[in-house]
């Protein structure tokens, strides 16, 4: 699965796929500790994916740091 991640706030970051679907989001509960938080089409993306399928994570330049 391939997915860009887009800064939203200062401890925040939404999930998209290719066609810019939101496929969940990204927080930072305390320093240095992230939970990822999948929504709408990537929990049943993910349910048919095996744990050693590999995909592409992108960090949208334009809006990220």
């Amino acid at each position: 699965m391939d997915i860009t991640v887009r800064r939203t706030g200062e401890e925040a970051w939404s999930l998209e796929d290719l066609l810019g679907r939101p496929m969940g989001s990204i927080a930072e509960d305390r320093p240095k500790h992230f939970t990822i938080h999948p929504e709408g089409r990537a929990l049943e993306t993910m349910r048919g994916l095996s744990p050693v399928t590999r995909g592409v994570c992108r960090m949208d330049i334009d809006h990220g740091e």
